[in-house]
């Protein structure tokens, strides 16, 4: 049985992915960029391209995407779409973001062009902002202080939950039905932060806030968490985009490859209560 190769496997996206496959009957090849420790495992180094062919060599069916903390996105995953060219893989999903194809010349978009100029069966996934950010990369400042602090203002979004993405991700990598496609994925409706913070707070018994902080200091939080420069003013950039109300979009391609509404806030915020708790 030929195995399909998740990059980021050890993500919020790559690890739902791996368990519903596997619970599907599908053999997995999870990439770590470590020394492989278990036998579902290949070392794969998408920065210095050690392991991709042997990766590559035992897999028919890849997820793509670039790990946080990266923003040459194309660079990193170039090598990684011509190796699937070269094992001439069946199916390639590649993870990049909601509004990737806004800008031709960003390092997303670009990567969506050499899959999509590849010739290889393949699904692009758009997704928006992650519900869990909130149990995750917003969390130190939730525990600190008791509030979500971003430089949004009052915009919304249309949050998904990571595990509609992986479900997504498992329907389109062994799908031969549907064309090459790209797709956005939200939630079912969209949130501003204060509504987020009174959905959390309901949830876990904790009194959270929101609270709108200049740019300047989202920066600084972000640097001193240790985030690299580069990676920091990305984030800012978006983030920039969220302000401006490009998140707010609410798309349905979930439900129409799913069969049901996605995930929604007040479910996610019950399942992971523990961590405002």
């Amino acid at each position: 049985m030929s195995e399909t190769l998740i990059i980021g496997a050890s993500g919020q996206v790559g690890s739902a992915l791996a368990s519903s496959l596997t619970a599907a009957g599908h053999a997995v090849l999870r990439a770590t960029s470590r020394a492989a420790q278990e036998a579902d495992q290949i070392q794969l180094n998408l920065l210095t391209g050690e392991g991709l062919d042997a990766a590559f060599s035992r897999s028919e069916r890849v997820f793509l995407m670039v790990p946080p903390g990266l923003t040459e996105q194309h660079r990193l995953l170039g090598p990684a779409i011509a190796a699937a060219q070269s094992h001439q893989h069946k199916k390639v999903v590649l993870m990049t973001a909601m509004g990737a194809d806004a800008d031709p010349n960003s390092p997303m978009r670009q990567a969506e062009l050499l899959l999509k100029n590849s010739g290889l069966p393949y699904h692009i996934l758009r997704p928006n902002w992650f519900m869990q950010n909130f149990n995750t990369f917003w969390l130190p400042a939730i525990q600190a202080t008791g509030q979500i602090l971003l430089p949004v203002g009052e915009a919304r979004g249309s949050f998904i939950d990571a595990r509609d993405i992986a479900a997504v991700a498992a329907v389109l990598l062994h799908d031969s039905e549907r064309p090459s496609q790209a797709w956005t994925l939200t939630g079912a409706e969209a949130f501003n932060h204060h509504e987020v913070a009174a959905v959390l707070s309901e949830a876990s018994g904790k009194n959270i806030g929101y609270s709108d902080i200049p740019p300047e200091q989202m920066r600084q939080m972000l640097l001193e968490a240790g985030l690299p420069a580069d990676y920091a003013d990305f984030l800012l950039l978006i983030l920039g985009a969220f302000r401006q109300g490009y998140a707010a979009a609410v798309s349905d391609h979930v439900s129409q490859l799913l069969g049901r509404t996605p995930i929604a806030l007040a479910d996610y915020a019950r399942d992971y209560r523990s961590a405002w708790a």
